[in-house]
C-alpha cells in the first residue's frame, strides 16, 4: 500500500466529509454472510442465554440442564437449540435419550476476531 496516499476532503455546506481511499473490503460476501447467520441467531436474548448456559458446561451440556432455567415448553429449547446449531454456533451429540451440545469454539473464536478488529480500528 503507498504510504504517500492522499486523502481527500470534500466540502459539503457546513458538513465536512473525508473520503479515505486506503479502505478495503475485509470481509467477503459469504464470509459476511457466515457472520449474519451468527448474529441473526444471537438475536433472541433467549438464545444468547442458551449459548452462555452451554458455554459454562464442562465440555457438553445436557439439554435437560437447559430446559430448567426457562419458563419454556421442551419444544420451545429445541428451536432455539436448532437455530443455534444451524448457526453453527453450537454441536449437539445424542447420548440416549438425553441430547448433549457443545460451543463450537471455531465460530466463537471468529466472532470474536472480527469484533475485536472493529473494536481495535475504531479508536
Amino acid at each position: 500500500m503507498n504510504q504517500n496516499v492522499q486523502i481527500l476532503e470534500l466540502e459539503t455546506g457546513a458538513n465536512r466529509r473525508t473520503c479515505d481511499p486506503t479502505l478495503e473490503l475485509r470481509v467477503q460476501l459469504e464470509e459476511a454472510e457466515t457472520f449474519a447467520a451468527m448474529f441473526k441467531a444471537l438475536s433472541h436474548p433467549v438464545r444468547v442465554q442458551i449459548l452462555d448456559l452451554i458455554s459454562q458446561g464442562k465440555g457438553e451440556t445436557c439439554a435437560c440442564d437447559i430446559e430448567r432455567h426457562f419458563e419454556l415448553t421442551q419444544p420451545t429449547i429445541s428451536h432455539h437449540l436448532k437455530v443455534l446449531r444451524d448457526a453453527g454456533l453450537i454441536t449437539s451429540e445424542s447420548h440416549g435419550v438425553w441430547v448433549h451440545h457443545r460451543v463450537n469454539p471455531t465460530k466463537v473464536a471468529a466472532l470474536r476476531h472480527l469484533l475485536a478488529t472493529m473494536e481495535n480500528n475504531s479508536g
